[in-house]
């Protein structure tokens, strides 16, 4: 019999439809899933009940013989960032004050996705109060790598990451404003997309970053490349919720040829050097699609070594902090007794955002040169490219020990500065290094080619399953 937890979304909403698997079955299985790696911290709020009266509604439906018109992702378990608005679950962001609080509506690319036919079986862990690159909530936990449990998750949508490595989801949606989605899935050996920056409404998020909206952008993590695809066609396109939204259209994979495709291997780019595990594993990527006919060669990049003078310059030139501050710490609502438990509970965040308040009046003029490269780079490097992708690397090492990230903030400049420009990226996973623990590859294209991203990923993508 197929385990509903090993194949792909698209798959198990195929053999839904045929009857070989019942949408109960598949969501049994992949709770039992999200109960064995219970200890890897992964989910934040279950909802496990709810899911399984939604199961027996598909094989009811499906049962009844009324089959079609059926929606794409029919009876397919999935999970969805805490951060991200799902109705009657919590959204505190790991916020102390925000505990109690229940979601009225849900975000626009949830409705979505349960409008497709998708069954969501838990919220999952994200980090918060303090947003960084690793999941360590006060409320639900620390998230544990499940190929090492001594190592980060990554973050802040690594909840998501642990669910879909462990197959306790098909695929996940989560959110990424500096590689939050693209670095867990490379710690937990599965794919992340960035889309194209307004691809996707952003809306229903907390926190919702004032002055930077259009650099958050949430997006699908999945175990298998073709998911990816899957889950974009549904949450893509314009929403009144999200003004000025791209009017790009997403395209098919199916029409992207390998053969043929200009494949950039990025040299001379990062400022940070990648491990040689890293490194040898996108030079495998490379000679892999030379061998499926692609044009390969190397590219130089070396205004992206300013990947993080670029992020800073975005953030302290745009960003308003103060809104956004104001809306994470709930003003003016707040009482000051509530106000003052915040502090207490999460002095980093709070301190660092309350510093940080001014920049946005020092728009200097080294900032807006900074700014101006930015959006320079992102247009050199579209009209570079062309119609091919560029080979980076996701991440300078492998999954760190917990807290290891903290000690190097400078390594996040390999996934913070796609963001910043607007480029989508997929992170490929690429096997297992001699540890055992996942490496990948960030695939990069010009705007609005995010199909041919996820064209390169099915390509080469590999998912090797940690044992629980």
């Amino acid at each position: 019999m197929v385990d509903p937890t090993r194949i792909s979304g698209v798959a198990l909403a195929a053999a839904i439809k045929d009857g070989q698997i019942s949408a109960r079955d598949a969501v049994e299985s992949h709770i039992d899933q999200l109960k064995r790696g219970r200890s890897l911290g992964g989910v934040a709020k279950p909802r496990f009940d709810d899911a399984r009266v939604e199961a027996d509604a598909v094989d009811a439906r499906i049962s009844s013989g009324s089959t079609a018109d059926l929606p794409p992702l029919l009876g397919v378990p999935i999970t969805v960032k805490e951060l991200i608005a799902v109705a009657g679950m919590p959204q505190a962001g790991g916020f102390y004050h925000r505990r109690t609080l229940r979601s009225e509506v849900d975000a626009p690319i949830v409705a979505r996705i349960k409008e497709a036919g998708a069954i969501i079986i838990a919220g999952t862990n994200s980090a918060g109060p303090l947003y960084w690159v690793e999941t360590h909530n006060p409320l639900y936990g620390i998230a544990r790598n499940p190929y090492d449990p001594r190592r980060t998750a990554g973050g802040s949508s690594g909840g998501d990451g642990i669910a879909v490595s462990i197959g306790g989801a098909s695929f996940a949606l989560g959110s990424d404003l500096g590689g939050s989605l693209r670095i867990p899935a490379m710690f937990n050996g599965v794919f992340a997309h960035l889309p194209t920056a307004g691809l996707v409404p952003n809306t229903g998020h907390f926190p919702m970053t004032a002055g930077i909206r259009d650099a958050l952008q949430l997006g699908p993590i999945a175990h298998h490349a073709e998911d990816l695809y899957a889950a974009l066609k549904v949450i893509a396109g314009p929403h009144d919720s999200h003004p000025g939204m791209s009017d790009l259209q997403l395209g098919d994979p199916d029409d992207v040829s390998i053969s043929g495709l200009n494949v950039y291997v990025a040299v001379n780019s990062s400022a940070v050097t990648s491990s040689p595990d890293i490194e040898k594993a996108r030079v495998r990527a490379a000679e892999q699609l030379e061998r499926a006919g692609a044009n390969v060669s190397e590219l130089e990049l070396p205004r992206m070594r300013r990947a993080m003078g670029f992020a800073a310059a975005t953030i302290a030139g745009e960003m308003d902090f103060a809104a956004t501050l104001a809306e994470i710490v709930g003003l003016p609502a707040m009482r000051e007794r509530r106000l003052a438990h915040l502090i207490a509970s999460a002095p980093v965040a709070v301190l660092n955002l309350a510093e940080s308040a001014p920049a946005r009046r020092m728009r200097t003029n080294s900032v807006r040169r900074l700014v101006s490269a930015a959006h320079r780079e992102a247009e050199h490097i579209a009209e570079t490219i062309g119609d091919g992708v560029v080979l980076y690397p996701p991440y300078p090492r492998v999954a760190p020990q917990h807290f290891g990230t903290y000690r190097r903030p400078w390594a996040i400049a390999n996934t913070t500065v796609f963001n910043i420009l607007g480029l989508p990226a997929t992170q490929v996973p690429l096997g297992l290094n001699s540890e055992g623990l996942p490496v990948g590859v960030q695939v990069i294209a010009a705007p609005g080619r995010d199909h041919v991203c996820l064209r390169v990923a099915r390509e080469l993508g590999v998912w090797n399953p940690p044992t629980l």
